[in-house]
């Protein structure tokens, strides 16, 4: 008890150089230690853990003071004291986003600008591959030929090359056209019509190489007048038809249209 009432007498004269120094926030914490000094402190019984319970607490509140209104804390001290963990934050000069909230319109335009990039990168890979698989522009330009029609007489053949093949155009006579029409089909081994083998029946235009084993038939020769293959002696007609020899099929027609009258092109 001496001791307590000596330090409450001494405590407000140390405390008043500090107090000119530091403000009235010290001078009052001073005066609120010796109240404290000088009355008796009420204690509150901590309640009873049950029985068999693992759970403790803090020791914050095995202690607790009352009549706390007394002691005319400033509520800096007080808040340190007994923290909470409901924090108000200072919204005067800003404004403050639920949390998770303000960084999804960013990551929402950087995931779909990504994803537009990863799209058009696969459009890219997928039109070099289809574009690489196609013919360049040097073959298409050999797959086709011009022909100039003008100067082929009647009842000759010319010889053209397309794709390194031999074709053979014929200018047909009123002639042979008609007997190329009556052979009835009963004889021919591949049947088919002169009609569906000429686009314009005074033209015949037909790929040069024997269905048997590949050769290259004589223009104007054989039993037919048509085209002879001495190699193992296969005729076929004016219309290219297969009639006699080992032969299985008649001359191939390769495909062909006229762009004009005197002119046409193959492929």
């Amino acid at each position: 008890m001496a001791l307590r009432r000596v330090v409450a007498t001494l405590m407000p004269k140390i405390s008043q150089p500090v107090a000119e120094t530091v403000g009235p926030v010290a001078n009052h914490a001073a005066s609120c230690y010796s109240q404290m000094l000088a009355g008796p402190l009420d204690f509150v019984e901590r309640p009873q853990q049950p029985a068999g319970s693992t759970f403790r607490s803090f020791a914050s509140d095995a202690v607790t003071a009352l009549k706390e209104e007394e002691t005319k804390l400033t509520p800096t001290n007080r808040i340190s004291m007994s923290p909470t963990p409901y924090i108000k934050y200072d919204e005067h000069h800003h404004k403050r986003f639920a949390p998770g909230t303000e960084g999804r319109p960013f990551a929402y335009f950087v995931q779909t600008g990504g994803r537009f990039l990863y799209a058009s990168a696969a459009r890219l890979a997928v039109l070099k591959i289809v574009l690489s698989l196609s013919a360049a522009a040097d073959t298409m330009a050999v797959s086709s030929l011009e022909v100039d029609l003008s100067g082929v007489e009647e009842g000759s053949t010319i010889t053209v090359k397309w794709r390194g093949k031999p074709v053979f155009i014929r200018h047909r006579t009123d002639a042979e056209i008609q007997e190329s029409a009556e052979v009835a089909l009963s004889e021919l081994r591949d049947a088919q019509k002169d009609v569906d083998r000429a686009v314009n029946p005074k033209y015949l235009v037909v790929v040069g190489i024997c269905t048997h084993l590949g050769c290259v038939p004589i223009a104007g020769a054989g039993n037919y007048h048509g085209w002879f293959c001495p190699c193992h002696g296969s005729h076929y007609d004016i219309s290219g038809r297969i009639r006699e020899g080992p032969a299985p099929y008649n001359l191939e027609v390769p495909e062909y249209r006229f762009v004009d009258e005197k002119k046409i092109v193959i492929g």
